[in-house]
């Protein structure tokens, strides 16, 4: 059974608008290739033909991922969240206690996860070990590289 998981309108907005795309016009698009493979002749010996096949198995996969997730995904209600500890859609200023290097990030579900924005996973190793905690807490997280510390500075949305 696949775990509920909540996000935020936009979140929720764009899955909703990705697996759309991917029904019209990735579909589309895999239907145009194998027919264009399928004109070249002997289907048994066509590497065109294969490679679409291929591919449309995996968009048909990467749907089918995506209809899960959305089943089980629910809208995060933050009228009734105390944003005085970490929660998920928590605003996070963290202070690394090793190199005194300091951190912002969202707290946000997996799916919606951009290191380079500056959005991090509930389910990362980081996101995970910040969960619960309040200003002025120290976070001992263990990440493939080591145990790390992180003071939390600041929470908010």
């Amino acid at each position: 059974m696949a775990s509920v998981n909540y996000y935020t309108a936009e979140g929720l907005h764009n899955l909703k608008e990705e697996l759309q795309h991917l029904k019209v016009r990735g579909r589309a698009e895999v239907a145009h290739q194998l027919a264009e493979a399928r004109d070249k002749g002997d289907l048994s010996e066509n590497a065109e033909y294969d490679a679409a096949k291929d591919a449309q198995g995996h968009l048909e996969l990467k749907i089918s991922k995506l209809e899960e997730v959305l089943g089980n995904a629910r809208l995060l209600d933050e009228t009734n969240m105390d944003f005085s500890k970490v929660l998920i859609q928590s605003k996070v200023k963290l202070k690394n206690l090793k190199n005194n290097a300091v951190l912002d990030y969202l707290l946000v579900a997996e799916e919606e996860a951009n290191l380079a924005a500056g959005k991090i996973s509930v389910k990362s190793p980081i996101g995970a070990g910040l969960l619960g905690k309040a200003v002025g807490d120290v976070a001992e997280i263990t990440v493939p590289a080591g145990k790390l510390q992180f003071e939390i500075l600041e929470v908010g949305r």
